[in-house]
C-alpha cells in the first residue's frame, strides 16, 4: 500500500513578500537561549558585564559566514552552476565545522583584546554551544535534510517515534533514517554531560575539549550514516576532521596538564567567593 504525507512547510509564516522559514526560527531560537546561557555563566563566573553579548555581535555573524562558505566550497560543483543560491541559507547548507571555526579564531582575538583567558570563554561556552547544535538540527528536520539511509516505517516504528517525525522522514515515496535526530539527542546528552563537569571543577580549558571529544565522536558515528556527506575525494569531511579534532583535544588536555598550563580550575572564582562570604558574615 502506497502512502504519502503532506511535509511540513518550511514557511512559517509571511510578512508580506518576505518568507519567515521555521529553519532560520529554530537556529535563531538556538542561538538566543545558548546566549542567555552563556550570559548567565558569566556572572557567575566573574566576566565583566555584557562580555558575552559583545562576543556574539561578532562571533554570530562570523560563524554563520564560515559555516556557508565552508558548505559552499565543498559543494562548489552545484553553486558554480546556480551562484544564485549561494546566499539562500534558508534552505540549509550551514556546516557546523566551518561555524565552529570562525567562531574560535574570533573568540580567541576577541579574549586577546579584552585581555581575558580564551579557555575561560571557551568553557563558559562549551555548554551553550552543544545546546544550540541540539537545537539547530531540528531545522534539518524541517526541511527534510541531514537523513541518512532508507529504512522501512516499521523500524521508525520499532524506535518509538512519534507520527510526526516519521511522517516527515517519509521523502520522495521512502523512508530515511532520522539521522539529525541522532544527533540532536547525543548534543542534548552532551548538554546535560558538560553541566555536571562544571560541578567536578575541572582544569581551565577542560570544559570545552570535553565538548570537542563528546560532539565529535557523536558526529564521527552519525556522519557515517548520512546520504548528503560533504566529501572530499573518497573521505567523508566530518568523519575526517572529527578524528583529527578528538586526537587533537586530548592530545592539548595532556600537553596542558604535563606542561602545567591549566592548574587554574573552573570553579576557582566561586570558591574564592564564598571564602569572602564567609568572613564578611563572621
Amino acid at each position: 500500500m502506497n502512502q504519502t504525507f503532506e511535509p511540513i512547510n518550511p514557511v512559517a509564516f509571511s510578512l508580506g513578500p518576505i518568507a519567515v522559514h521555521w529553519y532560520g526560527i529554530i537556529i535563531g531560537l538556538g542561538l538566543a537561549l545558548a546566549l542567555y546561557l552563556a550570559i548567565k555563566e558569566e556572572n557567575r563566573r566573574g566576566l565583566k558585564k555584557d562580555t558575552f553579548a559583545d562576543l556574539m555581535i561578532w562571533a554570530i555573524p562570523i560563524a554563520i559566514i564560515s559555516a556557508r562558505l565552508y558548505y559552499v566550497i565543498f559543494e562548489w560543483g552545484y553553486y558554480a552552476q546556480h551562484p544564485g543560491d549561494i546566499l539562500q541559507i534558508w534552505n540549509g547548507g550551514l556546516a557546523i565545522h566551518g561555524a565552529l571555526i570562525g567562531a574560535v579564531i574570533t573568540t580567541y582575538i576577541f579574549a586577546k583584546k579584552r585581555k581575558i583567558s580564551f579557555w575561560k570563554i571557551a568553557d563558559i561556552a562549551a555548554p551553550s554551544i552543544i545546546l544550540g547544535q541540539a537545537i539547530g538540527r531540528w531545522g534539518n528536520f524541517i526541511n527534510q535534510e541531514a537523513h541518512g539511509g532508507e529504512v522501512t516505517r516499521s523500524f521508525l516504528e520499532g524506535l518509538y517515534l512519534p507520527d510526526f517525525i516519521i511522517n516527515q522522514m517519509f521523502i520522495d515515496g521512502s523512508y530515511y533514517h532520522p539521522t539529525f535526530l541522532y544527533e540532536s539527542l547525543w548534543n542534548f546528552a552532551g548538554f546535560f554531560l558538560l553541566l555536571l563537569l562544571r560541578r567536578v571543577n575541572l582544569r581551565s580549558g577542560e570544559i570545552f575539549l570535553t565538548y570537542v571529544i563528546w560532539y565529535s565522536v557523536g558526529r564521527f558515528f552519525v556522519e557515517g550514516m548520512r546520504t548528503d556527506s560533504l566529501m572530499l575525494g573518497f573521505l567523508r569531511m566530518a568523519q575526517t576532521i572529527s578524528i583529527g579534532l578528538v586526537i587533537g583535544a586530548v592530545a592539548i588536555l595532556l600537553y596542558r596538564r604535563k606542561m602545567k598550563l591549566s592548574e587554574a580550575r573552573y570553579l576557582d572564582k566561586e570558591v574564592v567567593s564564598r571564602k569572602k562570604s564567609k568572613k564578611g558574615v563572621k
